[in-house]
């Protein structure tokens, strides 16, 4: 056991606008032997200082600009769309949302765009503020898919993205009311809302089924029966079952049910 009071402060200075682990008392370890990912917390884990620098995420290719980006989102969506009361995070999903649709194609195309990267630094570190509320089916498929497969986490959540919001649709719908509004999509909810994500998607090369990322239907029993226990599975708006995270996992994989 830790002894906590020999535990040195810790300053974050985040070189990608995504995991926003700099303001969170998280900390993700995976079991290669087991191939399984373990999520440890504790408040001494959460930094005592931030610094937001833009120049440290100069240079990041897009297609790691894309999935750290896409990353974020996904920690704005599921805070906003977990079950439980907390406005405060959810302003913050909110707003961190639209900062994502402003600057992520901003500066996957013109990576030298110094405003644009300080925007999604701040947009990644609003989501994980907002995260705090909870996550969801999102992020238990792509802890069990990263420590299986070894693939990019942000690249699974952008993939399994429009699958799960179309999963969990029915349980959303007025929070996808409100987003949408706020960013302009009239009242349409959760449509308008996919719709932006499908052409994000597009316009940011991510793929659209996980088959495209090389992944096959042969552990589809194990994901589920990995997904239904993973701590973020508890904050999706639906509790759902192994049988329906394999279900959903093989719709992101051919491409289905969106």
């Amino acid at each position: 056991r830790a002894d906590v009071d020999k535990i040195a402060p810790v300053i974050a200075i985040p070189t990608t606008a995504g995991t926003g682990s700099e303001v969170g008392r998280a900390s993700v370890i995976t079991d290669e032997d087991a191939r399984r990912k373990k999520i440890i917390f504790h408040p001494h884990m959460l930094p005592v200082q931030v610094i937001l620098d833009p120049r440290t995420t100069i240079g990041l290719p897009p297609h790691i600009t894309a999935a750290t980006g896409m990353d974020a989102l996904s920690h704005s969506l599921e805070a906003l769309c977990a079950p439980g009361y907390h406005p405060m995070a959810e302003g913050i999903a909110i707003e961190g949302i639209r900062l994502v649709r402003d600057y992520l194609p901003v500066v996957y195309q013109d990576g030298d765009n110094i405003n644009g990267r300080m925007q999604m630094l701040v947009a990644s570190s609003m989501g994980a503020t907002a995260f705090q509320k909870g996550l969801g089916a999102m992020h238990a498929l792509a802890h069990s898919l990263g420590a299986l497969y070894d693939k990019h986490h942000g690249m699974l959540n952008a993939i399994l993205m429009p699958y799960v919001i179309a999963e969990n649709r029915h349980h959303i719908d007025e929070k996808m009311q409100r987003l949408g509004r706020y960013l302009g999509f009239g009242d349409k909810g959760t449509d308008a809302v996919l719709d932006w994500i499908l052409a994000l998607r597009v316009e940011l090369a991510i793929p659209h089924t996980l088959a495209e990322i090389g992944l096959n239907d042969a552990d589809a029993s194990r994901i589920g029966l990995m997904s239904v226990v993973d701590p973020s599975a508890g904050g999706n708006p639906i509790l759902l079952s192994a049988a329906q995270y394999s279900q959903l996992y093989l719709k992101a994989l051919e491409g289905k049910g969106l």
